[in-house]
């Protein structure tokens, strides 16, 4: 007889979130979209804290709240967190200290991996390069790290719904021609990228346009999510011998 371990309200999930409040689309590749993830995902909507508030009025006082998040995420039984904007890498060190399950707040804690892949400088493509400091990159241990970084502050449409929360409807053909041009302004600066990092969650959706359009390899946290979904639940490998 097969006993299965009681306790919790919900099972069978992988991967938790740590959310911001926010209430503009999130298109399918967006980790805030389970209807296009391949894993299982819960989420803990972090009230009050928005994408400007994160950006430009990152707080002590977040801190704990965020820990407080993770903490309720793990007690519902996921196996690794996540959150929905990459620039929580300023809090990367002290939520994954207050879990004992894997954390990976930010697709930039790739970067060093990255690095040494390509041996060249790393592509970023971030919501607001001015938001987007030394300590973001140390906090995920990318410090050092040769990169080149490209904002979307400028870009109209992304930055009146994303980074000034001004509407929740957006045009989603303009967000991927202001991301496609944004992209072209980087490597024109430095054509020596081999690999993009996109550091914004509401990016990934355009991920394969972007690959088809300049064809680096693009990593991003669903990308990421969806690796260590498969370290954190193993399977067995189909096949013969």
């Amino acid at each position: 007889m097969t006993k299965l371990q009681g306790g919790r309200n919900i099972c069978g999930v992988s991967i938790g979130v740590l959310s911001l409040d926010s209430h503009f689309p999130k298109p399918p590749g967006h980790i805030k979209n389970p209807s296009s993830l391949p894993f299982t995902t819960c989420y803990e909507i972090l009230d009050g804290i928005t994408v400007p508030e994160l950006l430009h009025h990152p707080k002590e006082e977040m801190i704990e709240r965020l820990r407080e998040a993770a903490r309720s995420l793990e007690g519902q039984g996921v196996r690794a967190i996540t959150g929905s904007c990459g620039f929580l890498a300023l809090f990367q060190r002290q939520i994954a200290e207050a879990v004992s399950i894997p954390v990976f707040l930010s697709s930039l804690i790739q970067l060093p991996m990255i690095h040494q892949m390509t041996r060249a400088p790393v592509g970023i493509l971030t919501a607001s390069a001015a938001a987007l400091t030394e300590r973001h990159l140390a906090g995920v241990g990318a410090a050092g790290v040769p990169v080149e970084i490209q904002g979307l502050e400028a870009a109209e449409e992304f930055a009146a719904v994303i980074l000034r929360n001004e509407r929740d409807d957006m045009d989603m053909d303009r967000i991927r021609a202001e991301l496609f041009a944004a992209t072209r302004a980087l490597l024109d600066r430095a054509p020596g990228i081999r690999a993009l990092v996109l550091e914004c969650t509401d990016l990934p959706p355009h991920a394969h346009g972007l690959q088809q359009e300049f064809g680096l390899p693009i990593f991003d946290l669903t990308t990421l999510a969806t690796m260590i979904d498969m370290a954190v639940r193993q399977q067995r490998y189909p096949g013969f011998t």
